[in-house]
C-alpha cells in the first residue's frame, strides 16, 4: 500500500471512529471570554458529553454567527475517554447551522496523541461530528517504536 492511499484510509477511519448517533445539544453561549457549546449523547448516555467546542473569545456577529478565537473542540467516547481534539486560532461558529468553518490553520489530535492531522481551512458539522479539511494536509503517525511516518 502506497503512502497516499495510507494517509487517506488513515484519515478516514480516524473521522469515522466517532459515534455518529444524533446528540443533544445545548445552545451557544454568546460570551465576549470564556465561550463554550457542549453536546450530550442521546439516551442512554445523555449525561455524557460528546463534543465540546469552546473559545478564548467568542464576538457576535450577525445571523445568529459568532467569531471565535483560541477554538478547541474536543470529542469524547461515551466513556468519557477524549477521542479527537482539533485546535485552531480562529474560526467562525453558525449558532442557528451549528458549523464551525475558518480558511486558517488546523491541529487535530486523537486521545492518545499518536495521530495528528493539520491542514489549513475547514468545516466542522456539529450534528454529525463530521470534519472536513481542506488543503495542506499533513498526518502524522508515532508507531509503537516511537517512530513517526508523515506521508
Amino acid at each position: 500500500m502506497d503512502r497516499i492511499t495510507f494517509t487517506i484510509l488513515l484519515v478516514a477511519t480516524l473521522l469515522f471512529c466517532v459515534d455518529k448517533s444524533y446528540p443533544q445539544s445545548t445552545p451557544a453561549g454568546r460570551a465576549p471570554n470564556g465561550f463554550t457549546s457542549v453536546q450530550y449523547y442521546d439516551p442512554p448516555n445523555q449525561m455524557q458529553v460528546r463534543s465540546r467546542l469552546s473559545g478564548a473569545e467568542a464576538q457576535p456577529m450577525t445571523g445568529g454567527l459568532l467569531v471565535v478565537k483560541g477554538l478547541k473542540l474536543e470529542m469524547f467516547a461515551t466513556n468519557g475517554e477524549p477521542q479527537v481534539i482539533i485546535h485552531a486560532p480562529e474560526c467562525i461558529y453558525n449558532t442557528l447551522k451549528h458549523t464551525a468553518y475558518s480558511p486558517g490553520h488546523l491541529l487535530l489530535q486523537n486521545g492518545d496523541d499518536k495521530i495528528r492531522v493539520e491542514g489549513d481551512g475547514f468545516l466542522w458539522r456539529q450534528d454529525d461530528s463530521f470534519l472536513t479539511i481542506s488543503n495542506s494536509v499533513r498526518t502524522t503517525v508515532e508507531t509503537a517504536a516511537n517512530e513517526r511516518f508523515a506521508p
